[in-house]
């Protein structure tokens, strides 16, 4: 039972000092006990040492308010709130970041140095292994880890910054209210209020708590730099919003942070000093949804949040990924782990399920992934992959089992026999992006640019839209189409996809002009097999005709 101090305290500090858990606290005269920390001195005491030593028994048992309260306390300004549109904002996106996402992300899976006073350090070389990034999490135990949760600050944060003229010289003001909102919790229940704040203070804690050392080259005209050992988020001052009941016991119902960047986005994130090309400006577009399905998924699919934030960066990086699986299983379940799936049956077996799973999970997120047709062939890929090739239409699924059942059974048949040796070969082309993350790459790809001082490739930028990482060369539907079918090029699947249902021809349909079976047309619309010249003039015919002309 947790115990709460009332407004007979005359505020003699005794039990801040006594309190084995540190859950009393002092601000501005205001004391107040976590009912998620204390325990009743369970395991240090045979009774609570607050309420022993206390000369005026001010503590009492907790109890929670009753009813809803309007608070009504003074808070400091804050900064404007982010994601204006609804959907996405620019944030800070060099390599410390990611590096420092992928710190709180893939903890327990990267190779880290157990250093003196519980400080645990990540090394990452940069340029070649000609200069290096240091991240050491302070006041880490051995053996725990942090909470991918804490992620989604550290992102935010970062949007934060961009909206900063220096940052390095200036500081930004979040409030819970505002993150709840961006993390989804203003309409979830599940949380009481005290848990909410609780965690939000953990997981500031744990990004502020990080400091980075870095020693970066020379890139382009930006002239090597170092930057001596600090934090990245220095957390200037917390403020706790109390109020009182009918006891004068005070109640957390708010909390506001002010949180200075450090000193690396001078270097990284510094708008004049990329001008002068004197530092890197770079910055890319944060997903509201991303954030809110972290917090959705990060229970029951950790490995598919990892992949998340780690495609958050990654994919900014070109059209044509081509990620190896085993490359997504270290980010998503580490080396360690891996290693054991190589020598154990059984553990093969449950990492392969496990990482279907977690691609299901990306899948019905936005993250769709294009298999390889030639490492990754349909009877590798997920059974939620292959029903995807299912017809909608009742009468063309239909047909399409029956087709599928004569020909033995194939999209629902077992995996073939060596299927995880296969799979340590099979790789993933790109996946394609959700709406809200498409300004991502465009806004990385001009910053990247600016701060390379390439001049062929700012004027590329300015000139042409630039393509994502998944949705190829941005061009009106009216010209795409006639790209596509104005010329010898071999169609492509999409381009075959979209030109049918433009039409509004169904794949039986365009099957019976061709004289083919509808799973060829199947076949060749995911790209399965590439077809010869004369299946490509009927298929440019097929599309352009009507089908009364066909017959006649």
């Amino acid at each position: 039972m947790a115990y709460q101090i009332s407004g007979e305290c005359i505020g003699c500090n005794i039990c801040i000092t006594s309190c084995p858990n540190q859950a009393i606290s002092n601000q501005d005269g205001e004391y107040w006990i976590n009912p998620l920390l204390c325990n009743n001195c369970e395991g240090f005491f045979p009774e609570p040492q607050c309420l022993s030593l206390c000369p005026d028994s001010a503590p009492r048992p907790y109890e929670a308010m009753k009813g809803r309260n309007r608070t009504i306390v003074a808070r400091i300004r804050s900064s404007p709130p982010l994601f204006l549109n609804g959907r996405n904002q620019a944030f800070a996106s060099s390599i410390v970041v990611w590096e420092t996402c992928n710190f709180l992300s893939q903890f327990q899976s990267l190779p880290l140095e157990q250093r003196e006073n519980h400080q645990v350090c990540y090394h990452k070389s940069v340029g070649h292994n000609q200069g290096s990034l240091t991240l050491c999490g302070e006041r880490i135990p051995e053996g725990s880890t942090t909470d991918v949760r804490a992620a989604c600050l550290h992102l935010i944060f970062s949007a934060y910054a961009t909206e900063l003229e220096m940052p390095w010289k200036e500081s930004f003001v979040c409030t819970d209210q505002q993150l709840e909102s961006y993390l989804g919790w203003d309409k979830r229940k599940d949380l009481s209020k005290i848990a909410r704040l609780n965690l939000l203070m953990n997981w500031v804690e744990q990004v502020c708590q990080i400091k980075a050392t870095i020693d970066w080259p020379s890139q382009g005209r930006v002239k090597g730099f170092s930057v001596p050992s600090g934090s990245l988020w220095t957390l200037q001052k917390m403020q706790r919003h109390f109020q009182k009941d009918e006891q004068g016991c005070n109640h957390l119902v708010g909390l506001t942070w002010v949180i200075q960047p450090g000193e690396w986005t001078r270097y990284f994130l510094n708008r004049q000093g990329c001008r002068r090309r004197e530092a890197f400006y770079q910055y890319g577009s944060l997903p509201l949804s991303l954030l809110q399905a972290v917090m959705s998924y990060w229970q029951h699919h950790e490995g598919a949040v990892r992949l998340l934030l780690w495609l958050l960066f990654k994919v900014r990086m070109g059209r044509q990924q081509r990620l190896t699986v085993p490359t997504l299983m270290r980010v998503a379940y580490g080396e360690e782990r891996l290693q054991e799936a190589h020598l154990n049956l059984q553990e093969r077996k449950r990492l392969v399920r496990t990482f279907e799973s977690d691609l299901e999970i990306l899948s019905h997120y936005g993250l769709k992934p294009e298999f390889d047709p030639l490492t990754y062939p349909a009877n590798l890929q997920p059974l939620w992959a292959r029903l995807s090739a299912v017809p909608e239409d009742a009468n063309e699924a239909l047909d399409f089992w029956i087709e599928d059942a004569n020909n033995g059974g194939a999209l629902t048949a077992i995996g073939p026999r060596g299927k995880w040796g296969l799979l340590m070969q099979a790789r993933i082309q790109r996946f394609h992006l959700p709406p809200d993350w498409h300004a991502q790459t465009v806004q990385a790809t001009q910053s990247s640019a600016s701060g390379s001082g390439s001049r062929r490739r700012r004027k590329k930028v300015k000139s042409t839209p630039v393509a994502t990482a998944s949705e190829g060369p941005r061009t009106p539907p009216e010209t795409s189409e006639k790209t596509a079918f104005g010329s010898d090029k071999p169609l492509s699947g999409a381009d075959i996809s979209a030109a049918r249902r433009q039409r509004g021809i169904s794949q039986r349909e365009l099957a019976q002009r061709l004289g083919r079976s509808q799973s060829w047309v199947r076949d060749v619309e995911n790209e399965r097999f590439q077809i010869g010249s004369s299946d490509h003039k009927r298929l440019l015919k097929a599309l352009h005709s009507d089908p009364e002309q066909q017959q006649a």
